[in-house]
This record gives C-alpha cells, structure tokens and sequence, in this order.
C-alpha cells in the first residue's frame, strides 16, 4: 500500500517533536547532543498507523535557523504537512522560512496545529487563531483545519489522530510509477552487513536482489535487505520511510545527497533550467549571476543562477533561469527546489526543474529561450520529446536518455513516441541502439551537405565528387556517427539532390566542364604523353615544360586518369593508355614464349632504364598480368 509522509514543520522550541511523541510513543530525538540541548538538529523519524488503514510515515524536522538545510532535506519528500505554532509565541522567524520552504517544495495539503495551549489564556489562543488564519490567507493552507493541543496534558492529540485519518482518506495520492528514487539522508554500517542508505521512496518500487545506482558517481550496488519502520521487508514503493541494506559498496562511497536508483534512469548535469520564484519576502532585488545554494532532494550544491532575460529578480517575480551547478547534480523535469543565499544564509527561493540537462548554457536576451521556457510550461510530451531531440543536435538521443529528460518510462514513453516518429518529427537513427534525432536536425544536416558539394564543386570543378569520409568529417567538428551519415546521404539520394557513385558524393546535376585552358593542358597533355611514349616526364617536368600551372596540370591528370585516357603506375608517372597497351601487349607475347622475364630482359624488351622499367614491371604485378618470383616475372597462373 503506497504510505503517505507526514512532515512537521515550524520554528524552533514550538513543540513538533513533543507532539510527534505525544501521537505516536516514539521519540525522533535521537542524539545526545539533541538530547541535552532540548532541540531538534537531524531529521527524525515516526510513524503512526491509522484507522483508515493506512500507515502514516512522519518526518520530523529541525526547528533552528542554523539546521534549515536539515529541514529541506526532509521536507522533499512529505505528501501532509503538519504545520506547528507554538500558542505562546505566534508567527516567528522559521515560521515563515518553513512555510516557504513547504511552498516551494509543492506541498498541497496539510493541517496547523497550535501547541502549548496549556501555557495561554482561551482569549489569547483566539488571537493566535485569527493571526494564523490571516497568515494562510492565498496559500495551500488557507482550508486547513486548525487544532490546538497541549503534548503535556494530551489535551487535543486524539483530534489530531482523528482530522489525519481524514486527510488520508479523502486525499488522492500519486501511485508508484517509473524507475525507483531515494534521496540517502542517511549513511551508516552495521556489521556483518555493510554499508545501509535510508531516505524516504519518492517514486517506483524495488524489491531484495534488484541492482541500483548510487546518483551522481553512478556506483552500482546491489540490494542485500530493505527495512521499512524497522520491519524486514521483500519490496518497496514509493512513499515509504526506507533502510537499504547495498551489496557491494562502501558506507565511504555513500554521502548524504546522494540519490539511490534504478540504473541508467538519471544522467547527472551541471546545468538546470528551472523555472524561479523570487520570494516576495526578500528586501531587495536579486543580481544576475548571484551564487546560490540549491537544495533539491537531501542535496545542497553550491552554483550560480542565470537571469536569462532581465539583469535582476524583484521580490515576488516568477523568472526564466539557468543554475549552473558546482557538483553534477541527477534530477528528473518537475522536481521542485530551494535556493538560498550563500551569505548571509536564508531561503530566497526556489521552483521546478524545467530541463534536468540542457546541452548547454543558455545565452541571455534570446528569443529562442523564451519559446524553449514556454513549451516546458505548456506540458505537452511530443512538443517536449522533439524540442529535445532538435537540441541535442547530430548527439540525439537513446529512448533511456529521453525518458529521464521527460520523466515519462517504459510504455508511456513508447505511447507519447508514436505521432511524432510518424510524422517523420522525430527519427529513428539506430533501432538496435533505439537512438532518436530529430527531423529540424536532420533537415539542417541536408542543408549544410548540400552547400559543402556545391563548394566543393566550385573549386575543385575537375573532381567528380568528394569522397564519402571527407564529406562525413566536414559535416561537423566531431564527426557524424555512421549510420546517421548513411541515413543522411540516402535521403538525399532518393531525394534526387545527390548521387553517390562507390566512395564518392556530388550534387546529381555535376558534371565536369572544361574551360578553356583546361581543355588546352588536357590536349597539350595527351599529345606530350603520346610523343615521349614509354618515357615520359614525371608528373612535376609535365607542367614545366608546358609552361602551365602545377595545379592547373595535376587536376586535368587526374581527370584524364578518370577518363581512363592516361594510366598513373606510380606516384609521379603517368602513361598514355594506348602506349601502356602496346607495351602490355608485347609483354604478354615475351612471357608466352620465354615463359618469364627479369630486370635485363624487360630492359632489352622495352630499351628502358630502371627509372621506368621497376615501376613498369610493378605496375604489372599490380594489374595481376605477372607475379614475382625470386629477380624473376612470371605470368599469373602458371
């Protein structure tokens, strides 16, 4: 049965621990520091079964403005507050901080509940009443109930247990769903068994045996024991006040702040676009960049906030932001936070997780940024899954990572995927990989191949196209991925924009079109190779002595080899084709009658020196007309 947490919250010396004990016999003071000093410093933790049937899980929490932090971390994960007063003092500082902090956290429900009434007067009691009422005028808390007790005299607690049991009954609670989370608020070991996490279930379920992932480090452990309230038990969901017992990690690798989860659903960032509320509390505006502590979860990290369209936060404005982080921190869209100032230290305020790892820093005053903030506030999941996926760029994304970015799983992922694949908004680069791009992508990465080939026709206008990899290195600084680059180039060759002839890419209205002295090297070229017959010039003496360009002469070589007019054997020679099939054909005729030939016999066939005749007669090897055989050619086969 999903368990509801119950969270006290208040200031300090206002009586939540005395009134948990009064509910429940259970002391949440467990420190001797606590214990002598008569306050609460770490979270502790109750529980009291009602008549409903239902277990209530209560979490109480530090009073003190020094232990505020304490205070978040255990309000993350509560569903009722019960918001204490103590009679005798009214509204106080942490009266206000916590009611802020539970506001900011998203807490919809709760009851308030006036304390040490056996210290007042009845009129005075009513003064705190109306004072209380006034101070929830607009907030969650607004419809309350508002009960009086006394945990000294019992006076009032049984109406406590009673206006609960209520609560929970008429309340619907968000059931498990997704991947299983726990923010650790505590570590130890116990021997025998290693190293124990506890923290309260905030979604999904976990049973003995299952693997699980320690968030950020991502160490995976797995589950030896789960206790809830002391009481062994095979699974877990969420809601539940829960011990782990982990196999295979180190109570030194575990740290408060940590998340425990089910593997590969979270990916740690150090950026966060959230959405911000400035607290109307503050006295004067917030600046661009303030440092900031950020408490999600039972974590706080150290970071920057970025304004990204305006240079200061009044108090009471709701803001577009990014945190920049000083610690990877793993948060699923939708988790809420608090901020408060680095010095001195207070709440100022706080939100929701909009984009749990944007690819990058936003730049300010950009309109794009406000399209951006708008879809994530409109909710919709396709909208979100391809403005996703357009951002990630030519990385896209795996079905695993996109689920975390939506914080949408399994089938319902699959469900929120259909329209847009297809409609062709997103598509599937890899099935094996189950890795996503989207179309606004793949439309830009046509766009920019097609202008790369128009490029490189204009000044390489000799070459017929450019060869595959060149083109894939062009494409981006880090190289397209395979299958996203044969996927690319197949859709601009059914497209009809593009042809691809073996290993080489050009636009499919190329072709190559001499100028003018082109077509003059071209000739002056042939005629030359024709004249000096087995002899030629190397390829640099070529343009010497036609008196043109080496550029201008090695372009229309390789074109004319292309064309299969002149034939390269080496580096630096290049022969007519009719010369080299003359000379091919007299080779043949010598081997069939000698049966082979050495360096001396090709010398006395052809009258060549040896810087024509060793690349002649590799280039025979080469063509499978001869093999070598010791000093000696004979013909292939034989």
């Amino acid at each position: 049965m999903r368990e509801i947490v119950l969270g006290t919250a208040g200031h300090v010396d206002h009586g939540k621990t005395s009134l948990v004990r009064a509910l429940t016999g259970i002391d949440t003071d467990r420190l001797k520091e606590e214990k002598r000093r008569g306050i609460t410093i770490e979270l502790g933790f109750a529980f009291l079964d009602l008549p409903c049937g239902h277990r209530l899980g209560i979490i109480d929490v530090p009073g003190h403005e020094r232990f505020v932090k304490n205070m978040v971390a255990g309000a993350a994960g509560i569903d009722l507050v019960a918001f204490v007063i103590a009679a005798d003092e009214g509204i106080m500082p942490q009266t206000r901080e916590h009611f802020e902090i539970c506001t900011l956290l998203g807490v919809k429900k709760g009851l308030l509940i006036i304390t040490k009434i056996d210290m007042v007067e009845p009129d005075w009691l009513e003064l705190v009443r109306d004072e209380i009422r006034v101070f929830c005028q607009g907030s969650f808390l607004e419809q309350a109930p508002v009960l009086a007790v006394s945990s000294l005299t019992g006076q009032g607690i049984e109406e406590v247990r009673e206006t609960l049991d209520r609560l929970v009954r008429e309340s619907e609670f968000a059931p498990a769903f997704g991947p299983f989370r726990l923010p650790v608020d505590r570590i130890f070991s116990m021997k025998g068994f290693g190293a124990v996490v506890t923290g309260t279930s905030i979604s999904g379920r976990i049973k003995v045996g299952d693997d699980v992932c320690l968030y950020p480090r991502q160490r995976l452990a797995k589950i030896r024991g789960i206790q809830v309230h002391g009481q062994e038990v095979a699974e877990v969901e969420a809601g539940h006040r829960t011990a782990i017992n982990l196999q295979g990690l180190e109570q030194e690798f575990v740290r408060r702040g940590d998340i425990l989860a089910t593997p590969g659903c979270l990916f740690p960032s150090l950026l966060l676009d959230v959405d911000f509320l400035y607290l109307s509390s503050n006295d004067k505006p917030l600046k661009n960049r303030a440092r900031v502590r950020l408490h999600m979860g039972t974590a706080e990290i150290m970071g920057r906030l970025t304004l990204l369209d305006r240079e200061t936060a009044a108090p009471g404005e709701r803001v577009n932001a990014q945190l920049l982080l000083e610690e990877p921190l793993a948060a699923w869209p939708g988790d809420h936070y608090v901020l408060r100032s680095y010095s001195p230290v207070r709440t100022i305020g706080g939100g929701v997780v909009l984009n749990n790892r944007p690819g990058r820093k936003r730049r300010r005053f950009r309109e794009e940024n406000q399209a951006g903030f708008d879809l994530y506030r409109q909710g919709d999941p396709e909208a979100l899954a391809v403005f996703h996926l357009n951002e990630s760029g030519v990385a896209g994304m795996t079905a695993a990572e996109l689920e975390a970015r939506l914080g949408i799983f399994g089938r319902r992922l699959k469900k929120v995927l259909e329209r847009p694949i297809s409609s062709g908004q997103i598509l599937v680069a890899d099935s094996d990989r189950q890795w996503l791009i989207g179309q606004a992508v793949m439309e830009r990465l046509r766009r920019e191949t097609l202008e790369i080939l128009a490029r490189f026709h204009r000044e390489q206008p000799l070459l017929e196209g450019i060869g595959k990899e060149e083109l894939r290195s062009r494409l981006t600084r880090e190289g397209l991925d395979p299958k996203l680059f044969q996927m690319l180039v197949a859709s601009l060759v059914k497209a009809g924009t593009v042809a691809q002839e073996q290993a080489l890419v050009r636009l499919a209205g190329h072709q190559v079109a001499l100028r003018e002295d082109e077509a003059a090297v071209r000739q002056a070229l042939g005629e030359l190779l024709k004249k000096t017959a087995l002899a030629p010039p190397v390829k640099k003496e070529l343009a010497a002595e036609l008196g043109f360009s080496q550029p201008l002469v090695f372009a229309v070589l390789d074109l004319m080899a292309r064309d299969q007019q002149v034939v390269r054997i080496s580096e630096d020679l290049y022969y007519d084709q009719a010369v080299l099939g003359e000379l091919q054909g007299r080779l043949d005729a010598w081997l069939a009658k000698e049966g082979e030939i050495d360096a001396q016999g090709f010398k006395n066939l052809t009258g060549l020196s040896r810087k024509y005749s060793i690349p002649l007669m590799e280039y025979f090897d080469k063509i499978k007309l001869t093999i070598r055989v010791g000093d000696k050619r004979v013909r292939r086969g034989r």
